[in-house]
């Protein structure tokens, strides 16, 4: 897949069916972006679960923090990686040794690796690259909520 650029349908796709969402390289600093995103995620309603080795069995965000994917005990839908990109391939190992496999894995910004979204997408994994969440949210916002804007027009 050519990861310059996707269509809208491609990422309310993502976003759509996601919810139950792992954040890794989560941050406890309320500076950063991993941290800011989960509780945008969260207020979308949903589920999060942060990801950082150093701050494992802590809160962010009131939500328990594990020390890797293998250890979050409900089925991830969407993988929201915030590390390196020479960190992807060693993440992408992770998704496809979880057992169900997450649908999708969204790569923040700045990070790519074509490589490894090669090695997820042979898997059947959906992958996002270079792509910053919160600023793609709104460009699908309409295809995710149009079930409940329907229901509110009867």
């Amino acid at each position: 897949m050519n990861h310059d650029t996707y269509q809208n349908s491609y990422l309310a796709d993502i976003l759509a069916t996601a919810k139950n969402v792992a954040v890794v390289g989560a941050s406890r600093d309320d500076k950063r972006p991993s941290h800011w995103i989960s509780g945008f995620l969260l207020g979308k309603g949903y589920r999060v679960f942060p990801v950082n080795p150093l701050h494992r069995g802590e809160l962010i965000l009131g939500q328990r923090v594990y020390g890797s994917l293998a250890e979050i005990p409900e089925p991830v839908h969407l993988v929201d990686v915030f590390r390196r990109a020479e960190n992807l391939d060693r993440i992408v190992d992770e998704v496809l040794a979880l057992a169900p496999r997450p649908a999708a894995i969204w790569c923040q910004l700045g990070i790519r690796d074509d490589a490894a979204a090669a090695k997820a997408e042979a898997a059947g994994i959906k992958v996002v690259m270079n792509r910053a969440l919160v600023s793609e949210y709104p460009l699908v916002y309409e295809r995710l909520h149009a079930p409940a804007a329907q229901g509110n027009a009867a």
